[in-house]
């Protein structure tokens, strides 16, 4: 029988795992520190982990592990070099959380254009009830319709945005990070030229040493004061500080993050906003929807499904 082990638990948010834990001799820990994980290890032919980092070191040291089995898509927290040189085989589960993704994005899109968070505040303070006036334009509401929107990275979560986007009667056109040309059903622009054309600028494309800080103080110059950029992607591809400077001066008019440089993140100007309605914020939830988490876990288990004892 496997022996699995389930370092991070905590991540999947308390589903239910049978899916997972039926296929073995199962323990699941809720969090674990990088002290801990070759303790916990020992033994097992299958590590799940969704942002424990496994080292070449630790792997050494698993002559049994068979299989690590990723609780994500991202695979950088595996030495991926070692494990290969290792024999032991690492595996992710893709696509499970495209839509949630995409829907998330456009729902960023909506709320900073709409002003959604400002008014519901206005309203849940008790302001609308003390005014005699029906109606409160305390900040501008604007349509997604008609509006240019920008890809940077158009893969498989860039592609549903922009067919979502299309639906608002959006004018689609990317970026591409990797600089592969291909045939695509919307025109390539090259980063300067995105920015300044777009109204709306989402990030879809992975943490690289091509990506890491690609929007930083002079690319954010370059977008319309009127413009709002989200990134779900991965943190640290937009500079933070250069954001806060860019919210709190005005140079673009709003920004939605689902992730950040480190997560949690620390003290940050993001946190001292002049505007804190310019900064729309979530940890890192844009993936975790209900379905996408039970596809996610069933992906997970398919994986280990591969593995014999």
């Amino acid at each position: 029988m496997l022996k699995i082990v389930f370092l991070d638990e905590y991540s999947l948010g308390g589903y239910d795992l049978s899916a997972i834990t039926s296929l073995g001799n199962y323990i699941g820990y809720d969090r674990t520190t990088p002290e801990q994980v070759l303790e916990r290890c020992k033994g097992v032919d299958v590590i799940i982990s969704n942002k424990v980092y496994i080292s070449r070191q630790t792997m050494e040291q698993l002559p049994d592990l068979k299989l690590i089995a990723i609780a994500a898509t991202g695979m950088n927290n595996v030495d991926l070099d070692a494990a290969a040189e290792l024999g032991i085989t690492v595996k992710n589960v893709s696509g499970y959380s495209t839509y949630s993704v995409a829907e998330a994005t456009i729902c960023a899109a909506l709320s900073l254009l709409r002003n959604t968070t400002y008014y519901d505040r206005y309203f849940k303070s008790g302001a609308y009830a003390a005014t005699s006036d029906i109606f409160h334009f305390g900040r501008p509401i604007s349509m997604l319709r008609g509006k240019n929107w920008g890809i940077i990275g158009l893969g498989t979560i860039g592609r549903r945005v922009a067919k979502l986007a299309e639906a608002f009667d959006c004018t689609i056109a990317y970026h591409s990070t990797s600089g592969i040309t291909r045939q695509e059903s919307y025109p390539a622009m090259e980063l300067k030229e995105l920015l300044s054309w777009a109204d709306v600028v989402s990030i879809h494309c992975p943490l690289n040493n091509h990506t890491a800080n690609l929007i930083g103080e002079a690319e954010l110059a370059a977008m319309k004061p009127t413009s709002i950029i989200i990134n779900v992607a991965r943190g640290g591809i937009i500079d933070e500080t250069a954001l806060a400077a860019a919210l709190n001066n005005k140079i673009i008019t709003a920004a939605a993050l689902d992730v950040f440089s480190k997560e949690p993140l620390p003290d940050s100007p993001l946190y001292n906003l002049n505007d804190n309605d310019s900064l729309l914020a979530s940890p890192h939830t844009a993936w975790a929807a209900d379905q996408a988490v039970k596809q996610l876990i069933q992906g997970i288990a398919e994986n280990i499904k591969t593995i014999t004892a």
